[in-house]
């Protein structure tokens, strides 16, 4: 709070601070729901213009937020809302309209928070603590619904491959006969299909381009392989297992650091 006397220079009239630390009243007839008092401070300087010198008084409110408001109203939801989005983890590949439904709500949910949360903070153009928080929240649940996006995909074109493969496989031919001159045995001989064999270096849809530049394999038939020599194998059916350890444990870690540099540093 600034005190300017612009109307009389210095030389005309000078205001003084009548102590050199200002008093306030006692707090336990008023108080701040969303900050906690930390003390005053006042300060006066002088400012040196062309129609004289000016007086400017200065006093300074120390505020801190409580985190007691802010907890309920913006941190708790959010770490119940990311939790909440884990329990797709849990649910049925196969049900997509229950993990889809899930995963929108989710998303949706952490949108609307954030909004609540700007609205009750100053309008400032840098990155709070609150918004950082509130964006890695909005991460981790948009990640989740990914991951089932990612895991639908993969399930569904393998189960399509295994489909084209069923209706491709040639029927089992009957047995044919060949005949020998008078006196001989007639002998009966099996039709035999011979197959060919698979290279090394085949790869699902390798001839497409698809699979053959990815890092990571996730596909049966690229277990082997020399292209997949040093690549890393993920089998689709454990991608929900993986999710399981991997979202829990990043958001715990997270707030771990978020928490001691909010707190302590």
């Amino acid at each position: 709070l600034c005190f300017i006397l612009d109307g009389y220079p210095r030389n005309e009239i000078e205001y003084k601070w009548k102590k050199t630390s200002v008093e306030v009243a006692d707090p336990k007839y008023w108080r701040l729901y969303q900050f906690a008092f930390v003390g005053l401070r006042n300060t006066t300087e002088i400012s040196h213009t062309l129609s004289g010198d000016y007086i400017i008084m200065t006093i300074f409110f120390d505020l801190s937020r409580r985190m007691g408001y802010f907890t309920i109203q913006t941190y708790i939801p959010c770490i119940l809302t990311v939790v909440l989005s884990w329990v797709s983890f849990w649910i049925n590949k196969d049900a997509v309209p229950a993990r889809t439904s899930l995963g929108i709500t989710t998303v949706l949910t952490m949108t609307t928070l954030s909004t609540i949360a700007r609205k009750s903070l100053p309008k400032v153009s840098y990155v709070t603590a609150m918004d950082l928080f509130v964006s890695v929240c909005f991460i981790f649940v948009f990640a989740a619904l990914m991951e089932y996006g990612t895991l639908h995909y993969f399930t569904s074109n393998r189960k399509g491959d295994k489909g084209k493969e069923k209706k491709a496989k040639p029927k089992p031919s009957k047995p044919s006969a060949i005949a020998v001159r008078p006196g001989s045995t007639l002998i009966s001989i099996n039709n035999i299909n011979h197959l060919p064999e698979r290279d090394d270096d085949y790869g699902y849809e390798c001839l497409e381009g698809k699979d053959c530049a990815s890092f990571f394999c996730c596909f049966e038939d690229c277990r082997t392989g020399s292209w997949r020599e040093g690549r890393i194998h993920i089998r689709i059916a454990k991608i929900d297992s993986y999710s399981r350890i991997f979202f829990p444990t990043a958001f715990a870690l997270f707030n771990l650091v978020y928490w001691i540099g909010y707190l302590y540093l």
